[in-house]
C-alpha cells in the first residue's frame, strides 16, 4: 500500500471492497478523495454552488447505491465521473451552455497587479472560446484538460467511441488554437 505522510493511504479498490463488505464508513473516504471534482463538474453544468453541492451530494448517493454494480474494469473515479456526468446532462437537460472548469480554477497568489490583469484576461478569453465550442467538443476538452482523463476514460463517461473522442478533442484544439491565435 502506498504511504503518505506517516499515514497509509488506501487505495480506491480496497476502500470500495469495505464498503461492499459493509464497513460503510470507508465511503467518507472515497467521498472526500473526490468530492472537489464532482463538484467542480457540478459547477462547470450548472453555475451555482448551491445546485453544484445539491449535486454533489447526489451524485455520491447514485455512487453508493450502485457500488455493487462497480466491477473494477476502469479506475474508481472514470466509474464516478461518468455516474456524475450522466447525472448532470439529465439534470440540466442538456443544456447547451456548458462553463469550462477553467473558470473553477483557484487564484494565484503573489502576481503584481498588471500579471494579474493580462491573466485575467487571457483566462476570460480562453473561458470564451472554450464556451462558444460545440457541447461535444466542451466535454471532452474538460474532461481530457481539467479531470486528466484518458480517451478511453472521456469515452466511458460520454459512452462516444474512443475515436470520435479523439476527433472531438483534434477539432476543438484546432478550433480553440485559432480563437485563441492573438492572445498572448
Amino acid at each position: 500500500m502506498p504511504l503518505g505522510l506517516g499515514t497509509i493511504v488506501l487505495t480506491d479498490a480496497v476502500l470500495v471492497e469495505k464498503v461492499l463488505n459493509g464497513e460503510d464508513s470507508f465511503y467518507r473516504m472515497l467521498v472526500e478523495r473526490y468530492e472537489k471534482q464532482v463538484y467542480s463538474l457540478g459547477m462547470s453544468f450548472f453555475h451555482n454552488p448551491g445546485d453544484s453541492e445539491d449535486f454533489t451530494q447526489e451524485v455520491f448517493v447514485k455512487a453508493f447505491r450502485s457500488l455493487g454494480q462497480f466491477e473494477g474494469r476502469s479506475r474508481f473515479s472514470t466509474w464516478l465521473y461518468r455516474i456524475a456526468y450522466n447525472s448532470a446532462i439529465n439534470k440540466a437537460q442538456r443544456r447547451t451552455e456548458y462553463a469550462g472548469l477553467a473558470e473553477n480554477a483557484e487564484a494565484v497568489f503573489g502576481l503584481t497587479p498588471e500579471e494579474e490583469s493580462v491573466r485575467a484576461a487571457v483566462r476570460e478569453a480562453v473561458r470564451e472560446a472554450v464556451n462558444d465550442l460545440p457541447e461535444k467538443y466542451r466535454v471532452c476538452i474538460d474532461l481530457f484538460f481539467f479531470y486528466d482523463c484518458s480517451y478511453y476514460e472521456i469515452s466511458t463517461i460520454t459512452g462516444d467511441p474512443v475515436n470520435t473522442i479523439k476527433s472531438h478533442i483534434f477539432r476543438a484544439k484546432k478550433i480553440l488554437r485559432e480563437k485563441l491565435r492573438d492572445v498572448r
